[in-house]
């Protein structure tokens, strides 16, 4: 075997051994860490694959934003891993059959891509573009739709992610944006009248230093 297949291996052998930790690891940050690892595993299977634009995405995207996001959101929430957990190994059957599915249904869907013995050739224009080139006129394109749903998506997650770590004390102040518009000129300000006066000094103070009594 050449480097290239071995390294595959041992890359797939790390990407299932994380993507099992992210499911059974008992504290919710290590879940959330260990499925950074998987995401930049799975960008150096596509560097081995000659995808260099999707190795370094998932890199900046999912790992660089969203699962830094999830480790703010995790540590925020200050989530009872107990709770969550609680269960568990009861519904894990049902949950292995359920993935067993899912893994089946993309597999029938996904087999096509793998005959390649059925794929297009690349002209000597396409080669010339480069693969990002490529990728960039298709995505937007023949997939544009997809891509705005996806880009929904991501902001309600985010707008979600900032109500659910929104939480209002009792010591804290704020100002209501609408109360400040109905302020009037003459609440605004006061002007009040007040009568000048002059302390009287006590009776008997001390003299200043080095002055006279």
């Amino acid at each position: 075997m050449d480097i290239t297949t071995i390294l595959f291996y041992v890359f797939s052998g790390i990407l299932l051994v994380s993507s099992f930790r992210v499911i059974t690891a008992r504290s919710t940050v290590h879940a959330a860490l260990f499925l950074i690892l998987s995401f930049f595993t799975a960008s150096c299977i596509w560097m081995l694959l000659k995808a260099e634009f999707l190795a370094i995405a998932l890199v900046l995207v999912y790992i660089g934003a969203v699962m830094v996001l999830f480790l703010f959101v995790v540590m925020m929430l200050d989530l009872n891993s107990d709770s969550v957990r609680e269960g568990f190994w009861k519904h894990l059957p049902v949950a292995a059959v359920v993935g067993a599915l899912i893994a089946f249904e993309m597999g029938i869907v996904l087999m096509g891509g793998f005959q390649l013995a059925d794929a297009p050739v690349a002209t000597a224009e396409q080669i010339r573009q480069g693969n990002t080139k490529l990728l960039g006129i298709e995505v937007y394109t023949s997939y544009l739709y997809p891509l705005q749903i996806a880009a929904v998506l991501l902001l309600v997650a985010i707008v979600a992610a900032i109500a659910l770590t929104l939480r209002r004390r009792k010591d804290s102040r704020a100002m209501d944006p609408a109360e400040q518009v109905k302020v009037t000129k003459a609440q605004r300000l006061k002007i009040v009248k007040m009568a000048p006066t002059v302390a009287t000094p006590a009776a008997g103070a001390a003299p200043k230093e080095g002055g006279q009594a």
